[in-house]
């Protein structure tokens, strides 16, 4: 069931996820913005707003403020003081992370073991802070150990805020410690994209890259394509895993395996690394105490579900 709609107010909107912004600046019509507000007030939706990084005109900003809305902006834009979720691409920026807001870093694995202390270090000051890869694709199995290594260095002062008594939130290493089902990313199930060209999108990423039509536009309503395949009930792997925090990225299967509902080992390796040093991090954490006393995460003897099901047959 729809519940989120995500507005692009500009084709250079910021990546929030793991694509990368490869259009050139052209911002939302008024028609088209005011149509696509409408469209979510009578559908009851939720709406983001995702901003480019220069100012936009003062009636595209009264459109925005007659909604009920959350803001994603990047870093630096003038908007970005005020906005619900900042998006940074930068690690020098990391240092600079403010109280009681969600911040989103875009980097790779390397950038991400380089700055490890410092993605703790702002766990500690933001409200929550989320890092997306921008290389799962390029994750081999030789990769993975150095990456656990790096989550277990940022798992490691993440303890000690948790002894403090703070309650760091990591995307990669927190979300895990308090799920009890699959909670992902609901592209072309619980949320569409609605792009400045006026058509509706799974996602920004898959209007980003070009890879897919528009299915549907303001006219038709939205009309996604074999809908029920991006649903979890409709990923056959998926919905027997509990690497529950895993985004489950439509866009990124699509790209690895060209099937929106079957993952790419590489999306699963990593995301299995990190539901272990979840598990580790679980587990250090209660030396200091009673914590989440109902939580029980289960080693496991592999990385990739696939593995397992060979092992079947």
């Amino acid at each position: 069931m729809l519940q989120y709609l995500i507005i692009l107010l500009d084709d250079a909107a910021a990546s929030f996820c793991h694509h990368a912004v490869v259009r050139k600046p052209r911002p939302i019509s008024v028609n088209i913005l005011r149509r696509a507000i409408r469209f979510a007030m009578t559908e009851n939706l939720n709406v983001q707003f995702v901003y480019p990084q220069g100012e936009l005109p003062a009636e595209t900003l009264a459109l925005i403020d007659s909604v009920d809305h959350a803001d994603i902006v990047p870093w630096g834009s003038p908007y970005a003081h005020e906005a619900d979720v900042v998006v940074m691409d930068c690690a020098e920026r990391l240092k600079a992370v403010g109280k009681g807001r969600t911040y989103v870093w875009r980097c790779s694995r390397n950038e991400l073991a380089a700055h490890a202390e410092a993605v703790a270090d702002a766990c500690a000051t933001a409200a929550r802070f989320n890092v997306v890869l921008t290389d799962v694709e390029q994750t081999r199995d030789a990769d993975l150990a150095s990456y656990g290594h790096t989550l277990r260095r940022i798992a490691e002062r993440l303890a000690s805020q948790f002894a403090e008594g703070r309650w760091p939130q990591l995307n990669l290493l927190t979300d895990r410690l308090s799920l009890d089902a699959m909670n992902n990313c609901g592209a072309g199930d619980t949320q569409l994209t609605l792009a400045p060209d006026g058509g509706f999108y799974p996602c920004p990423a898959f209007y980003q890259a070009s890879t897919l039509e528009a299915q549907g536009n303001l006219d038709s309503g939205p009309q996604v394509a074999n809908a029920v395949l991006y649903r979890l009930s409709h990923a056959p792997i998926c919905r027997h895993c509990d690497a529950w925090h895993c985004r489950r990225c439509a866009w990124t299967n699509r790209r690895l395996t060209f099937e929106v509902n079957t993952p790419g080992r590489e999306q699963c390796t990593v995301a299995h690394t990190e539901r272990e040093a979840s598990r580790l991090l679980l587990e250090t954490v209660r030396r200091y105490g009673t914590f989440l006393p109902n939580q029980h995460i289960a080693p496991l003897d592999y990385i990739d579900p696939f593995d397992k099901l060979r092992d079947r047959h």
